[in-house]
């Protein structure tokens, strides 16, 4: 039998040991205080220097980028979770009385409630609104708290790149700094500015969008869409209030897992917007991240030793299984492999730093933008590649229902049945179809489109966009060929 004191001849098996960090540290930083948490292996600070040391970041990301002038409006989306909460904080700090450096511009605040997309009472739905509530007036920063419900009377506008002030564009950073000193404008506290609640929400709107989260097949679609509809929530309330910046709390963390699940989602084209600092798709409203730099380590450590107050809301993903979407997956992953591997999040989060697109921003033209996320359309690709292969064999499937179904429209579009649906020129109001929408869309996009059951439960102005644009482009190709048989008859 074994003993427990056996003794092997002196030759004990001895293993070394990693040394495991501990507490009875030094602070990196100020040398002298005993630091009270370990960010990294070589990183341990005291809670002052690493106060600093957060604050400093927050600052130094703004003024490396310098996108953000003196008294310009700045939209902080703030969705109740550790990160958004976490920047607002910084925000405070760097506008309250004590700051060294202050910051300069104008803020303000947009909580989406998601709650009727992600199934919640309405019980449920207002405890996490007088939460949010409570929070945002204390900061005296003005806040618009809205329901994902508006998109449904959401403008077709909303869907238009606008371009951006020249004048604005153009102008220095130090020009709007000097202009700023010359003029010794104070940033007001915003108490006696107007503060918008529209948390009640029509029934009717309720329901559609009730119908299309439940239309969509897959998790993967509902969380895109959702994305999709946020953004575009947040884009028009920014425009309608002079917003010309909207910052939001991603994380280190969450751009790492963003990048490769856009990748699996076929956004590859779009991943320099996605995933950096600023995001110019939009023309006159900018989307920055000055969280970036932030791993979700960092910013649990300082919410929990501040006492950053966050707010837990259910999403789609609660509560779901590792597989159940292709972002829960990635989640999974990444999370997986950081804690075995801790130097996973940073190597993947630095070669999104390396990422441009390949696609030029400045072109405002419609048609050139997808109907949905606003990026370029990344589908007009060369015959040999194997995306136009995997278009082509779509086609092949689809030649004999597409021939029926042209053949019901043709007999139905009028009450003579003359087939004049294959002109266009008839006005017979059928529903949204996927091939209607398939040419506006990058690939990503038509992917998610794909899964929703029924496209006519889209809000209304995305169909009303659709139509435009195939209008638009029915008229361009008349004109061509009408300028074409026109210069053939001139030769003639």
């Amino acid at each position: 039998m074994c003993q427990v004191d056996e003794e092997y001849n002196g030759l004990e098996n001895i293993q070394e040991k990693t040394p495991v960090p501990t507490l009875n540290k030094t602070c990196v930083k100020c040398k002298g205080e005993t630091a009270v948490l370990i960010i990294r292996v070589s990183d341990a600070f005291c809670r002052s220097c690493f106060k600093e040391y957060f604050i400093h970041k927050f600052r130094a990301m703004l003024g490396k980028n310098r996108v953000i002038f003196p008294q310009e409006k700045v939209l902080l989306a703030v969705s109740g979770g550790s990160a958004s909460c976490a920047m607002l904080s910084q925000v405070q700090e760097g506008l309250g009385r004590e700051a060294p450096k202050k910051l300069r511009f104008v803020p303000g605040i947009i909580y989406i409630d998601e709650g009727g997309a992600c199934g919640l009472s309405s019980d449920e739905r207002q405890r996490s609104v007088t939460q949010l509530k409570k929070i945002f007036t204390e900061t005296g920063f003005p806040y618009f708290i809205l329901p994902l419900e508006q998109v449904f009377s959401l403008p077709t506008s909303v869907l238009v790149p606008r371009t951006s002030d020249p004048d604005r564009s153009d102008a220095s950073y130090k020009e709007a700094v000097d202009g700023f000193i010359r003029e010794k404008q104070e940033v007001t506290s915003g108490v006696d500015q107007l503060r918008l609640d529209d948390s009640a929400c029509s029934p009717e709107h309720t329901l559609s969008l009730h119908r299309l989260f439940s239309s969509i097949k897959t998790l993967t679609a509902k969380e895109d869409m959702l994305h999709t509809l946020r953004q575009h929530l947040i884009l028009h309330t920014a425009r309608v209030n002079g917003y010309s910046k909207v910052m939001m709390g991603d994380s280190c963390s969450r751009l790492a897992v963003k990048l490769l699940s856009n990748i699996a989602l076929g956004r590859g084209a779009a991943l320099a917007s996605d995933t950096g600092f600023s995001d110019a798709r939009y023309g006159d409203v900018v989307i920055v991240r000055p969280m970036r730099d932030y791993s979700s380590k960092e910013i649990i450590f300082y919410s929990r030793m501040f006492n950053v107050i966050s707010v837990f809301t259910p999403s789609l993903d609660t509560k779901t299984h590792n597989n159940a979407s292709m972002q829960r997956l990635t989640e999974s992953f990444v999370t997986k492999l950081q804690s075995d591997f801790p130097s996973t999040v940073s190597t993947i989060y630095r070669t999104s730093e390396k990422l441009r697109t390949a696609l030029p921003q400045q072109s405002q033209e419609p048609a050139s933008k997808c109907l949905l996320c606003l990026c370029a359309i990344d589908t007009n690709v060369d015959e040999a590649s194997a995306f136009h292969a995997t278009l082509v064999s779509e086609r092949l499937s689809q030649i004999k229902p597409q021939e029926s179904s042209d053949g019901l429209n043709a007999a139905r579009c009028c009450a003579e049945g003359q087939g004049c649906g294959s002109t266009g020129s008839c006005s017979y109001n059928r529903s949204l179809l996927y091939e209607d929408l398939k040419t506006l869309l990058c690939y990503s996009c038509r992917l998610t489109v794909k899964d929703v059951e029924a496209v006519n439960t889209l809000p209304p102005y995305i169909a009303t966009e659709a139509e435009k644009r195939e209008t638009r482009s029915r008229m361009k190709m008349q004109i061509s060929e009408y300028l074409l048989n026109d210069d053939d008859d001139d030769d003639e």
